[in-house]
């Protein structure tokens, strides 16, 4: 069992990682100047880190699942999934943006198709699939941005849990009540596909099962990891769960434009960004 950080330690940490936030700077990872900092104890310092953004009049309005996406796992160094919080800062919806996200200083962006859920219930550990769903009142395409603090891309999941879980922003398409035929939506949510596309004709190709075998066995695994680590807030009604990149993340620079396809019958429109 992951052992408690001093209060100072996780003040300390937090500290730190707020102060590079919109800065673009990079660091060494946290693990390589605290080798004891483990998964568990990297949520101790998410958590201060949540109330300090708070203090700046940031709301904490969901939670981001990452490395969902085993194919990636080697490419970055990591083992296993983390979660995030996201931020009434940084969740919006893409009309609202004009069709276009501002990279500014974020280092090292790139970019993630995903699927959203939106809570009108609570889940609980323990639930199945059908009972996670019977939680959720709407469903979402977006994009999450992902940035690194981290040169290269290079670090374990406890750093990636203290950088704010990589997450920049998420960009929400269309949302899809799921109320009046849950069981159809399970269908669509376990099997269908996605196509990522560049404007220079470069594509990505995904599938439901890329995140931990679908979107909603993603959103188990969450609810199970927030449980096994007590410094970590439950989900509640009202919260936002993106779940994880569809496909491998590339890398995002200005001046590019990128849309996707999703085919297999889920009944989400494919979204076109530019960033700049």
């Amino acid at each position: 069992m992951s052992r408690s950080l001093s209060a100072d330690r996780v003040s300390a940490i937090a500290a730190e990682a707020l102060s590079l936030l919109g800065t673009g700077r990079q660091v060494a990872p946290f693990t390589a100047r605290y080798p004891d900092l483990d998964l568990g104890q990297a949520y101790e310092v998410a958590a201060r880190l949540r109330d300090l953004r708070a203090s700046r009049d940031e709301r904490a309005v969901g939670r981001k699942i990452g490395f969902t996406n085993r194919a990636v796992w080697a490419s970055r160094g990591i083992a296993a999934p983390m979660w995030g919080y996201m931020f009434d800062t940084t969740v919006h919806d893409l009309s609202a943006t004009g069709g276009t996200f501002a990279l500014g200083a974020l280092p090292e962006p790139r970019i993630e198709p995903e699927i959203v859920v939106h809570l009108a219930a609570a889940p609980t550990p323990g639930m199945s699939e059908a009972e996670l769903l019977e939680c959720i009142d709407w469903v979402a395409h977006g994009f999450e941005i992902v940035f690194s603090i981290f040169p290269g891309w290079r670090f374990e999941a406890a750093d990636a849990t203290v950088a704010y879980g990589v997450h920049g922003a998420l960009l929400l398409g269309e949302r899809r009540a799921v109320r009046d035929d849950r069981a159809d939506w399970g269908r669509r949510l376990s099997d269908f596909d996605i196509e990522l596309a560049r404007g220079d004709g470069a594509t990505w190709h995904g599938q439901a099962r890329n995140v931990l075998g679908g979107p909603l066995t993603a959103l188990r695994f969450l609810v199970e990891e927030i449980a096994r680590h007590p410094a970590s807030e439950p989900l509640g009604a009202g919260e936002i769960v993106t779940t994880g990149t569809l496909t491998e993340a590339p890398a995002a620079v200005p001046g590019e434009r990128w849309s996707t396809r999703l085919g297999g019958g889920i009944g989400l429109n494919g979204l076109e960004l530019a960033f700049a």
